[in-house]
C-alpha cells in the first residue's frame, strides 16, 4: 500500500481537462480552500484578473462575456485555440470570405475594438483607398456606390459584377458579354446620363453604313419603314438575322411573299410606296401579259391577280363565280376548269357545248320538235344561257 500517492475524482465536482489537468491543486484551492471554490471561469477568481487586464481587445470595456470558454479553450488559452464569434459578439458583423482569414488588427487598427465610430461595419471606411484608386472603371468620378458589396464579394474581390438593370439599361444577349470599355470609352462615360440608352445613340454608324437595304435612303423616303430604334428589326442575340414586320405596313406579306428576298420587290433600294407598288399587276404585269392559258389580255381578265390566284399557289388559279357573269362555272362537268369549255386558250370568246352534250344522234339531239334547231355551241347558248334545260 502507498498511502502518499492518493487520487481524487475531480470529475464529480469539476472535470479537469486540458491544462487544468496538469495544475497543482493549490493553484486553484488557495489558502487551503477546498470547499467554496466556484466552478465558473470568472467568478472563481481564477481568470478575473485575466479578463480585467486584457487590452487586446479590452474585454471589460467591450463587455465581453465572462464565460471564458466562449472564445478560449482549456488546451490553448492564447493563440490558435482561441476563437471569437464575430456574428454574435461583433455587433452583428459576421465574418465571411476573406474577412474570416484576416488578422484582427487589420480592421481593429490601434487596438480599437469599440463597436462605435471610428470602427464601422460598412465597406468604404476600410476600402476607401481601394475605391478612390479604382480606374477600371473609375469609381469616384463615375459616382459608383460606396457599398462595395453592390459589385464585389468577400470571396472574390477582383471579379466584380455590376447589376446594369439598376441603371435603366438591362444588358441582354451580346450586350451582357461585352467589356465595359466598349461602351464606356472614357472615365466620364460611367457617370449617370453620360451615355444614350437608345439603340441609335451607339449604332449610328451601323445604321448609316447599312446598304442591304440602305437604311438611310429608305428612311429619307419613308421614315416609318426604317426607324432608328434598332430593336424594331434586330435583337441583341442576333444582329444580322434581322426581321421586319411587313404586316405593320399597307402590304402584309402572305404565302410565297414571306420567303422572297426584299430586293426582289424593292428594286434599286426603293422601300417607299411609291415607287414600290402595292397592287398585284405592279409586280406581275409581265406575267399577266404573257399568260396564254388562258390569254388574260384577250379574255380581259382583271389585273387584280388575287381574284383568281393566291400567294400560296400561283398556278392552280380559280375564277370566282361572280366574275363569270355569262354562264355558271360549275355547270355539268365544267367543274370550274376553264379549258373544259374554252378550248381556244387564245380566244375565250370561243366556247363549246357539244363536247359534253352530244352522241350518236347529235343531229337530232333531244330536239325533234324545236324549230330552227342547229347542233352547235352558239345555238346551244342562245337558248340555254343559264345552263338550264
Amino acid at each position: 500500500m502507498n498511502w502518499g500517492s492518493g487520487t481524487f475524482n475531480h470529475a464529480q465536482y469539476f472535470p479537469l481537462v486540458g491544462i487544468h489537468a496538469t495544475l497543482q491543486c493549490a493553484q486553484c484551492h488557495t489558502n487551503g480552500n477546498y470547499t467554496t471554490v466556484a466552478t465558473t471561469c470568472y467568478s472563481s477568481g481564477c481568470h478575473m484578473t485575466d479578463y480585467n487586464g486584457t487590452a487586446n481587445p479590452n474585454h471589460k470595456a467591450l463587455a465581453f462575456p465572462t464565460t471564458c470558454d466562449t472564445c478560449h479553450t482549456n488546451t490553448d488559452w492564447t493563440t490558435t485555440g482561441m476563437t471569437f464569434n464575430h456574428a454574435a459578439y461583433g455587433g452583428g458583423w459576421a465574418l465571411a470570405g476573406a474577412h474570416a482569414a484576416v488578422q484582427c488588427a487589420l480592421c481593429h487598427v490601434n487596438n480599437n475594438f469599440n463597436q462605435t465610430p471610428p470602427l464601422v461595419t460598412t465597406c468604404v471606411p476600410c476600402h476607401q483607398n481601394d475605391y478612390n484608386g479604382a480606374m477600371n472603371p473609375p469609381h469616384a468620378s463615375s459616382g459608383f456606390p460606396t457599398d462595395c458589396t453592390t459589385c464585389h464579394s468577400m470571396t472574390d474581390w477582383t471579379s466584380a459584377t455590376f447589376n446594369h438593370n439598376n441603371v435603366g439599361f438591362a444588358l441582354t444577349g451580346f450586350h451582357a458579354s461585352m467589356q465595359c470599355v466598349l461602351c464606356h470609352k472614357t472615365s466620364a462615360q460611367y457617370a449617370a446620363n453620360s451615355l444614350p440608352t437608345n439603340c441609335y445613340g451607339c449604332h449610328l454608324a451601323d445604321y448609316q453604313g447599312t446598304t442591304d437595304p440602305s437604311h438611310v435612303a429608305a428612311d429619307s423616303a419613308a421614315p416609318a419603314l426604317f426607324p432608328t430604334t434598332c430593336d424594331t428589326c434586330h435583337t441583341t442575340t442576333d444582329w444580322t438575322g434581322a426581321t421586319f414586320n411587313h404586316n405593320a405596313t399597307t402590304f402584309p406579306l402572305t404565302g410565297f411573299h414571306t420567303t422572297v428576298d426584299c430586293v426582289k420587290c424593292h428594286v434599286g433600294n426603293a422601300y417607299a410606296a411609291p415607287p414600290t407598288p402595292t397592287t398585284c399587276d405592279g409586280c406581275h404585269d409581265a406575267l399577266y401579259q404573257a399568260a396564254t392559258n388562258p390569254n388574260h389580255v384577250v379574255a380581259k381578265f382583271p389585273t387584280t391577280c388575287d381574284t383568281c390566284h393566291t400567294t400560296t399557289n400561283w398556278t392552280s388559279a380559280t375564277l370566282p363565280t361572280q366574275y363569270h357573269t355569262f354562264f355558271p362555272v360549275n355547270h355539268g362537268n365544267a367543274n370550274g376548269v376553264c379549258t373544259n369549255c374554252h378550248t381556244n386558250s387564245s380566244d375565250y370568246s370561243v366556247f363549246q357545248c357539244t363536247g359534253c352534250h352530244g352522241g350518236n344522234n347529235a343531229a337530232n339531239f333531244h330536239h325533234p320538235n324545236v324549230n330552227g334547231y342547229v347542233y352547235n355551241s352558239v345555238n346551244c347558248y342562245s337558248c340555254h344561257k343559264n345552263g338550264q334545260t
